[in-house]
């Protein structure tokens, strides 16, 4: 029988089954390998449906059919299989090799598709759900080989209670630590690797709330590997904001039923199950609502240190109930019923009886800290004289109980509060950000730490740090990151209010330089095939392409690119010709005439790299 019918018959069979196809209906490639390689039993029952194609890719063994698996993966990932409009255009221009199409040749874990890769993750827009481009860290090195170069930083400009300003300099501690407040617009994962040449081992806490892959969320990133895809996305980062903490220094990721088992087993694994603090269940909302199964109330706040043996536990200010008192410029509250005839039971030890209860050595140890200053008597009537201790009042703590209670209604009303309208989601309520951040900077020496939150959102996490620092005279600083285009318009203005608000801070805005970026935002805008096609010409022209792909537009290339009948799909190959190495503008790069940078951005980025 002709190949041609063959590949029908096939395709026919194969569409028979839900789960190997898209929104449209048409197969998607990736799945149905997917599903050989797991061995899957639903697509074993389905290809033994057929003689032909049994015959084709099984092997009869003593009357039992194994499945040659690597035939069949071979046979469809071939270019002539589903040889359709979009396979034609891939050819021509380039992105197949050998005939099988470049991604596909050999670069995905069989364990875990994907879980070797790079997701760069390129949403600009919440609304947006595309599939995204992996590169595999091991086996497609060169193609990520200056991804994760630093980059050159733009658009620089200093915002204060007053207003913006232009900067004059980046202040620095004696150490030579950046201390300022940044927002940072960009993709996270390269602003990440951009943040590690100055803040490596700098930063206390980490702090994101990803998006959940719900499938209702923001994230559509690779729908047909939707799980893997996530995790890939997060391990990637992950990666590379654990090289950020200093080694006392603690991760928080909020998250949810959906991925909450399977994130934990990768934060085991990159953290370490060892350094693993709690998952915190976070009380998000109460009362009844609409749900198949069970109404859902709480999401979760998984916790690592980066090394517990030097992390010191989460703590909130203890219920002071003893008498306040100012002793050496510094305030104490006096705790009276901490000294015990038997630890840990009812029953005080009054101080005329420490030597006959608890030996001579305790009291001359108590005397020893009345001397000292530790201790003090507290007459409590005849012969009843009991010992209170100084508790630093600013740095006497209790631990964190697992559960913690911040109704997400909370975050939303308390933002439209701020800014007057419903201008975000879901955010966060500061009252979580905030506790989780004292509990982590809770002693003095910690009033200067550095915060990061990487999935910026609303800007949650520098309203808490400034409110903190408002309340306690800290010092602490945030680094926000956030590629979305609300950056603009919902998160810096919304941190701009605060800060008038609470008439104190300020921080430092700046951009990621973008190069094929901006090709690659203008992909996501365009609204018809016509645009794609002038777009396709400029880049061709003017941006950097990958290696193998052809540079030339022949007319056979556009007649098959304008018979792809999907818009998304266009665009989606159209990104396929960018180099992901030159998304934005590496440091490296930063006198090239080319890229055009400006003399004031130079100055800058010299400044911000120590240079």
């Amino acid at each position: 029988m002709p190949k041609e019918n063959f590949n029908e018959k096939l395709t026919v069979l194969l569409k028979t089954n839900p789960d190997l196809l898209d929104d449209a209906g048409e197969l998607i490639p990736a799945a149905v390998r997917d599903h050989a390689w797991r061995l899957d039993h639903d697509l074993i029952k389905l290809l033994l449906k057929n003689d032909e194609i049994k015959a084709t890719f099984f092997d009869e063994v003593e009357g039992h059919w194994i499945f040659n698996h690597n035939t069949f993966i071979n046979y469809i990932t071939d270019k002539n299989f589903l040889a359709n409009a979009y396979t034609r255009f891939r050819n021509k221009i380039g992105l197949n090799i050998e005939g099988k199409f470049l991604r596909e040749r050999g670069e995905v874990s069989l364990v875990w598709p994907y879980k070797d890769c790079v997701l760069e993750g390129g949403q600009t827009k919440e609304a947006e759900k595309r599939k995204e481009i992996f590169f595999n860290e091991i086996l497609a090195q060169d193609e990520i080989n200056r991804m994760f170069d630093p980059k050159v930083l733009t658009n620089w400009k200093r915002h204060t209670a007053e207003g913006e300003q232009d900067i004059a300099d980046i202040q620095r501690d004696e150490n030579g630590t950046i201390q300022e407040n940044l927002i940072i617009k960009g993709n996270n994962l390269i602003a990440l690797h951009t943040l590690k040449q100055q803040f490596r081992g700098q930063v206390k806490l980490i702090y994101i709330d990803p998006p959940y892959n719900t499938g209702s969320d923001s994230f559509g990133y690779n729908d047909s590997f939707n799980r893997s895809s996530w995790l890939t996305f997060m391990r990637n980062r992950l990666e590379a904001a654990k090289e950020l903490l200093t080694d006392d220094g603690v991760f928080f990721a909020s998250c949810d039923d959906n991925e909450q088992a399977y994130l934990k087993v990768l934060m085991d694994e990159i953290f370490g199950n060892e350094n693993f603090v709690t998952n915190f269940v976070v009380i998000r909302a109460e009362g009844g609502g609409l749900a198949k199964q069970v109404v859902k109330g709480h999401d979760y706040l998984l916790t690592y240190a980066k090394n517990i043996e030097k992390f010191e536990p989460l703590r909130k200010p203890k219920d002071i109930r003893g008498k306040i008192v100012e002793k050496d410029g510094k305030k104490y509250w006096i705790e009276e019923d901490w000294l015990r005839i038997e630890f840990g039971k009812y029953g005080t030890c009054y101080y005329e009886d420490i030597e006959k209860i608890k030996g001579k050595a305790k009291k001359d140890e108590i005397d020893k800290g009345i001397e000292e200053g530790q201790y003090i008597l507290l007459n409590k009537g005849k012969n009843k004289t009991i010992v209170g201790r100084y508790r630093a009042l600013d740095e006497d703590g209790s631990k964190f109980y697992s559960v913690l209670k911040h109704l997400n209604a909370d975050g939303k009303n308390e933002l439209k509060d701020l800014m007057g309208e419903d201008i975000f989601a879901f955010p966060k309520p500061t009252a979580l950000l905030k506790e989780i951040i004292l509990g982590a900077t809770f002693f003095q020496k910690d009033k200067d730490a550095i915060v990061l939150d990487f999935h910026a959102g609303s800007g949650t996490t520098a309203h808490a740090v400034l409110e903190l620092n408002k309340k306690d005279n800290g010092n602490r600083k945030f680094i926000l990151v956030e590629q979305m285009a609300y950056v603009e318009n919902v998160t810096v203005p919304r941190v701009e209010k605060v800060m008038k608000d609470q008439d104190t801070g300020d921080f430092i805005y700046c951009e990621l330089m973008q190069y094929n970026q901006a090709y690659m935002d203008k992909i996501q805008a365009a609204q018809s095939s016509d645009e794609l096609i002038a777009l396709w010409r400029d880049i061709a022209e003017n941006s950097f392409l990958n290696w193998y792909v052809n540079a030339e537009v022949p007319e056979e290339a556009v007649n098959d690119f304008n018979a792809i009948d999907d818009l998304e799909t266009q665009k989606h190959l159209l990104a396929e010709l960018l180099d992901k190495n030159q998304l934005y503008v590496n440091l490296s790069e930063i006198e090239d005439a080319d890229f055009a940078v400006s003399e004031e951005d130079k100055a800058l980025n010299k400044a911000f790299y120590g240079e």
